[in-house]
C-alpha cells in the first residue's frame, strides 16, 4: 500500500509567511491590487480555487471578474476533454494583449491540463506571457512561487510527475454561503482507459478523519447547510489510512455532528458501491436522497474496454438494491457515447439501460481521446456524424425522462434549502429538493440559507417550479 505523502505544519507555515510578505509588499501600492481566478472542469477544481483565493486574501488581493482589472490571473484548467483544453488555450492565448497594457500582471496556468507534460511544454513554447505553471500536487506552493514572481524576473514551471500529497491547514475563500465543498481525498487508482485523471491527480489518497470532521463542523457553524463531500472515488476513502474507517464509516461520524444541514457526496464509482453504503445513506438521516453513480455505456464488452469493472447486470442489480432501501433516491449519472469500437448495437444497449434505470439527469459526452490513455490508440472506426447522431437521441431520451420524473412533483410539497437567486422574475428564488433537483420558487430574499418547504406547482425538463407552503 502506499503511503500519503503529508505537508508539516511547518512547511503550511512557511507558504504562510509568504503571504505575509507578498501582503507587505502590496500593502505599499497605492490601491488594493486585484485577482482574478477563473475555474474549469470538476468541483475539485472548485474547491482548489477556494483554497488559491485563500491564499490570495492572505497575501492581500481583492477579487476581480475583470481579467482586465487584475494584477494576478490563475486559470485553474480541465484535461477531460480536448474542447475544454482548447477553451482554455484560447482564452489564455487572449491574455496576451492585456499584459502588454499591464506588463506587471502576473499569468498562472494551474490544475490538470498543465500537469499533462505534451501541455506544459506548448505553454512554455508557445505562450510566453504566462509566468507560473503549476499541477495540482503542488497547490500548497503556491504563494511560494508567486511571491518568487513578484520578487524576481522570470518563469515558474512546476509541473514533476509527484505521487501527490496532502496539506491541511490551507485558507479557503468560498463564494457561496450555502453550499460547501469538502475534500476527503485526492487522486484515483481506477485507471478507466479514457481517463487521464489518474495521471495527472496522482494515486488515491485520504484525508484523516478528524481533518475532515473539523472542517465539516466549522463548515455547519459558521451556518453552511449543505456540504458535499468529494474525492474522484470516495467509495475508496480510508483504504490509505491506519484507522480502518472506510467511507460509510465517516459519513455516519459527519451526520452525527449537531445542526441542519445535509451531506451529499462524489463521486461514487458502481465497483465500490456496497450494500453497506447503501444502508448507511438509508439509515443517516442528514445524507441527502441523492447518488451520482456513474455507468458510462451500456455494454459489458465496452465497459470492459473501458476498464469500468463492473458489469452491466452488476449495475443494474445495485440500483434495484438502492431502491429497495430508499425509494425515493435520485438518480444520476455519466455516458460516454461513441467510445472506440462502440456499434450500433452496442449504442442500443445504453438506450435501453437509460429506459430501464430512468434516471433523473445524466451528463452526456461525447468521447474525446485524452493523449497518454489506452483508448486514445484504440482504433476508432464511427464517424464523428454517427456519434453526433447517437448523442442527440440519447439526450432526446434523458430528456423525455426527466420531463416525466419532474412532472411527478407537481402537487407534492417538499423541504427544501433556499441557496440563492434564480433571476427568474415570476420565481426570484433558487432551492433545491433533498435529492438535489433545481427548483425556482416565489419568496424573498431573506430566505436564503434556509429550509422551508416548497409545494412543486410546475415542472419542465431541467426544473421545478413552487411557492411556500
Amino acid at each position: 500500500m502506499q503511503r500519503t505523502t503529508r505537508i508539516s505544519p511547518a512547511e503550511i507555515d512557511r507558504q504562510l509567511a509568504f503571504c505575509g510578505q507578498a501582503a507587505q509588499l502590496n500593502s505599499q501600492l497605492p490601491v488594493r491590487p486585484l485577482a482574478f481566478v477563473d475555474t474549469y472542469g470538476c468541483q475539485q477544481n472548485e474547491a482548489d480555487s477556494e483554497r488559491i483565493r485563500g491564499f490570495l486574501s492572505r497575501m492581500g488581493y481583492g477579487f476581480t471578474d475583470d481579467e482586465e482589472q487584475a494584477r494576478v490571473i490563475v486559470i485553474n484548467t480541465c484535461a477531460i476533454r480536448d474542447h475544454a483544453e482548447q477553451k482554455v488555450l484560447g482564452n489564455v492565448g487572449a491574455l496576451v494583449h492585456g499584459k502588454r497594457r499591464h506588463p506587471e500582471q502576473i499569468i498562472c496556468l494551474c490544475g490538470c491540463m498543465v500537469q499533462q507534460p505534451r501541455t506544459a511544454e506548448k505553454i512554455r513554447q508557445s505562450y510566453r506571457h504566462v509566468d507560473l505553471v503549476f499541477g495540482p500536487q503542488v497547490l500548497w506552493r503556491f504563494p511560494e512561487f508567486l511571491y518568487t514572481l513578484l520578487t524576481q524576473r522570470g518563469r515558474i514551471f512546476q509541473t514533476a510527475d509527484e505521487p501527490g500529497s496532502i496539506a491541511e491547514g490551507i485558507p479557503a475563500v468560498r463564494r457561496d454561503r450555502v453550499k460547501a465543498w469538502v475534500s476527503v481525498m485526492y487522486g484515483c487508482n481506477n485507471f478507466c482507459s479514457y481517463c487521464i485523471v489518474p495521471y495527472v491527480r496522482g494515486r488515491e489518497r485520504s484525508r484523516r478523519p478528524e481533518d475532515i470532521l473539523a472542517e465539516a463542523e466549522a463548515l455547519v457553524g459558521e451556518g453552511y447547510r449543505d456540504l458535499t463531500l468529494l474525492g474522484q472515488n470516495v467509495n475508496s476513502y480510508g483504504r490509505d489510512l491506519e484507522e480502518g474507517l472506510d467511507f460509510s464509516g465517516l459519513l455516519e461520524r459527519i451526520n452525527a455532528i449537531p445542526g441542519d444541514f445535509l451531506i451529499r457526496f462524489m463521486t461514487s464509482h458502481p465497483k465500490d458501491a456496497t450494500p453497506r453504503l447503501f444502508e448507511t445513506m438509508a439509515r443517516c438521516e442528514k445524507v441527502a436522497p441523492v447518488l451520482h453513480l456513474p455507468f458510462q455505456a451500456g455494454s459489458d464488452r465496452i465497459l470492459r474496454e473501458m476498464n469500468r469493472r463492473h458489469t452491466r447486470q452488476e449495475y443494474l442489480d445495485k440500483v434495484a438494491a438502492l431502491r429497495a432501501l430508499i425509494p425515493d433516491i435520485v438518480l444520476t449519472s455519466d455516458i460516454i457515447v461513441g467510445f472506440p469500437g462502440e456499434t450500433e448495437a452496442e449504442f442500443e444497449q445504453t438506450l435501453d439501460l437509460l429506459e430501464r434505470v430512468r434516471f433523473d439527469a445524466l451528463f452526456t459526452f461525447i468521447y474525446s481521446p485524452r493523449p497518454g490513455t489506452p483508448a486514445a490508440q484504440m482504433p476508432d472506426p464511427m464517424p464523428r456524424e454517427e456519434k453526433m447522431k447517437n448523442f442527440n437521441r440519447l439526450v432526446e431520451l434523458q430528456n423525455r425522462i426527466s420531463a416525466e420524473k419532474h412532472a411527478a412533483y407537481v402537487g407534492k410539497t417538499l423541504r427544501c434549502l433556499v441557496d440563492g437567486l434564480s433571476g427568474e422574475e415570476g420565481f426570484p428564488l433558487s432551492a433545491r429538493t433533498p435529492g438535489n433537483r433545481l427548483i425556482r420558487v416565489k419568496g424573498g430574499q431573506e430566505l436564503i440559507g434556509r429550509f422551508v418547504d416548497v409545494k412543486v406547482t410546475g415542472a419542465n425538463t431541467w426544473s421545478l417550479f413552487g411557492e411556500l407552503s
